[in-house]
């Protein structure tokens, strides 16, 4: 009976010694969005003296318009793995096009809340990518498909002339694509 008296906690520690190791936390550069996971020791190494450009393609929004676009959490979650591996912001090279079903996710809240009736979830995300050194790009045949103006975009997007165009550029460019 005695040891119970030790195992018990013991076991007590361990199971919070590996909850603690499942949560997600907050990142470092994208604060409030992208919570990521801590890795320890994993076996393919992250090369944190490198440069990592990546352009992610966005063409679906959430259904549910009040809720951000989970899509777009991805490039936070980029940085701030990343940032949390020992990586720089300045290493971190991310860009992002918007198009197809994805259109509604740039547009100012004044816009946005003309046609939800709620100002954008990921208004406040867009303008944070963008600080940290985010392309935000709308694919400009959507633009003019949709015709969106340029007064109800968020101030912090480019327009290209397509996704296609911008994907195509940025590739050429170093760029790796990846779609989620």
């Amino acid at each position: 009976m005695n040891y119970l008296r030790f195992l018990i906690p013991a076991l007590f520690l361990v199971s919070i010694h590996l909850t603690a190791q499942n949560e997600r936390s907050e990142g470092k550069i994208i604060r409030g969005y992208g919570p990521t996971f801590q890795i320890t020791d994993p076996d393919i190494k992250t090369e944190i003296d490198s440069v990592f450009k990546v352009i992610f393609d966005v063409s679906e929004s959430s259904a549910d318009k009040s809720l951000m676009n989970g899509q777009l959490e991805t490039a936070a979650r980029f940085y701030n793995m990343h940032a949390k591996a020992g990586m720089k912001a300045e290493q971190l090279k991310v860009a992002v096009t918007i198009h197809g079903g994805a259109w509604q996710d740039i547009l100012t809240n004044k816009a946005y809340k003309k046609l939800y009736g709620s100002n954008n979830p990921n208004s406040k995300l867009i303008e944070m990518l963008s600080e940290a050194g985010a392309d935000i790009i709308l694919c400009g045949q959507t633009a003019s498909f949709r015709r969106i103006k340029k007064e109800d975009i968020i101030p912090e997007v480019k327009i290209a002339l397509s996704a296609m165009t911008a994907l195509l550029q940025y590739q050429n460019n170093g760029y790796r694509f990846i779609k989620f």
